[in-house]
């Protein structure tokens, strides 16, 4: 969505007005709505890599799926975009990292290989209108080089919010022992009681605000450290560092043709069981069996998967009501607020100058960058994401206008090379109609306390999947898949 990811919506996403970027790669066998009636054991709300994993793995088991996606494409928050010189570059989750195997078993099925991020070279800091490039490998690692007091209180903040979220349990991190105190408060005002030293705030700050494309005054204590300890698997107890590095992080890999590779090819294995351009605008119960109704298309089924982040479920219209814990939770899951800008050139010429094209800002439109150049280095591209408050103020803003805003941040980090790119996309996920935002809903405080027991658990024979119900790698897409293969397992011991 990461951020640095999907993001991932790993970090990290997860659209300049979907004309505005084009239409991305459509699974070649999947069907497109037209007025029908089908019948299904399981009908599966939403082709993103949560809904098709479950269906595939529902097929797998001898049951009849029906997956209805509500775009003309698969991949929900995973989506290539087509460049002028013929490449693609990824609008919403790309990397991947240690512990996410999920995904890459699932890449490794398909044959969607993996190159490594570009880290070759010097990040960039650009802090209170001084850059300064910096070294990752020495013995701070990727940090950047802040005053040595702010470097001594980040750590200990690091290592404080690692071992608090060694006592969240990532089934139910509302049964922690201090689950009540630590959402009841946001992460700004734990951050603010315990960042004594301001350059150390900011770097908690960024981590933040690129893991989550929300502010510390947004989020529950509790969904973070949650959070933290999701980025790991049974093994690996999760850790922020995971979270936010590039080597030996989340941002580690990423897939050779783009990540949606992954999610096309996925849906070609279940051909016309995935009808396209299909909103579901409504779920009824009677007689024992669920009707699923779509623009175009309506399933009979016996159960049904909702694979979609709580914010677009609770538009749904469902017959019976759900109960009011799920439809609360729905209420107050808000989506993160995201873009990510591509800029193309005919080289990555930040290389010659012995950079990796990752920066960390505390100001401009785009805030952290990655080299999203091709694997082969045939053309160079920068991606940025533009996060949070920066988002929310471009969302209405013309294309154009982001454009130079975003071009003169990469000149400010990178030189005047920087000032002509030979195209330029951009995916703002907040006006994406099926998604409204990225790369992840996020909990506020008191929300998990309250409803999170709602999450993960059946309403009658509907069940939740998605990234945002998933135990390890949640936001991610390593999460996404975690939760189709969850949810399938739920039905075939149900049925």
């Amino acid at each position: 969505m990461n951020v640095a990811r999907e993001r991932q919506l790993s970090r990290r996403s997860l659209l300049g007005g979907a004309a505005a970027t084009g239409v991305a790669l459509t699974g070649a066998a999947a069907g497109t709505a037209s007025a029908a009636t089908r019948e299904a054991d399981v009908a599966v709300v939403g082709g993103g890599l949560a809904g098709l994993t479950a269906a595939r793995d529902l097929v797998a088991a001898g049951k009849t799926v029906v997956v209805l996606e509500a775009r003309d494409r698969v991949g929900g928050r995973v989506v290539n975009l087509k460049l002028a010189n013929g490449g693609v570059t990824e609008g919403g989750g790309e990397f991947i990292g240690p512990t996410q195997d999920r995904i890459k078993a699932l890449a490794d099925d398909l044959g969607v290989a993996t190159f490594a991020t570009y880290n070759t070279g010097k990040n960039v800091l650009y802090k209170d209108g001084k850059r300064t490039p910096y070294a990752t490998d020495g013995l701070l690692g990727s940090v950047p080089p802040v005053d040595l007091a702010g470097l001594a209180n980040a750590a200990a903040l690091q290592a404080m919010l690692d071992d608090m979220a060694t006592k969240v349990p990532v089934d139910a991190p509302w049964t922690a022992e201090k689950a009540v105190e630590w959402d009841q408060q946001t992460f700004e005002t734990w951050l603010k009681a315990n960042a004594i030293i301001p350059s150390a705030k900011f770097l908690l700050d960024v981590a933040c605000t690129s893991v989550f494309s929300a502010k510390p005054r947004e989020l529950s204590l509790l969904y973070v450290l949650f959070y933290i300890a999701s980025a790991g698997n049974a093994s690996n107890p999760g850790t922020l560092e995971r979270l936010t590095e590039t080597a030996n992080g989340a941002q580690e890999t990423r897939f050779v043709g783009g990540s949606h590779q992954v999610p096309v090819k996925l849906a070609a294995t279940l051909g016309d069981r995935v009808v396209l351009n299909a909103p579901v605008r409504s779920i009824t119960l009677s007689g024992g069996r669920y009707t699923v109704t779509a623009d175009g298309v309506t399933v009979s089924a016996r159960r049904v998967v909702v694979a979609l982040p709580p914010p677009l479920a609770s538009r749904i219209s469902y017959d019976p009501l759900l109960p009011a814990d799920r439809d609360q939770l729905s209420q107050r899951m808000p989506m993160g607020s995201v873009g990510k800008a591509v800029a193309v050139y005919d080289t990555p010429f930040w290389r010659a100058d012995g950079l990796n094209g990752q920066v960390v800002s505390d100001t401009g439109a785009v805030r952290s960058t990655f080299d999203n150049s091709p694997q082969d280095a045939s053309y160079g591209a920068l991606m940025g994401f533009i996060e949070a408050d920066e988002m929310r103020a471009f969302d209405s803003v013309p294309a154009d206008e982001v454009k130079a805003a975003v071009l003169k941040d990469y000149v400010t980090y990178f030189g005047d090379k920087a000032k002509s790119p030979t195209s330029f996309v951009l995916q703002r996920w907040d006006n994406e109609g099926f998604s409204r935002g990225g790369p992840v809903a996020y909990a506020p405080p008191g929300v998990l306390t309250q409803y999170g027991p709602a999450l993960r658990r059946p309403t009658g024979g509907i069940h939740w999947a998605g990234t945002e119900t998933s135990t390890y790698w949640n936001g991610y897409m390593d999460g996404a898949v975690r939760s189709g293969e969850r949810v399938a397992k739920e039905i075939l011991a149900a049925l």
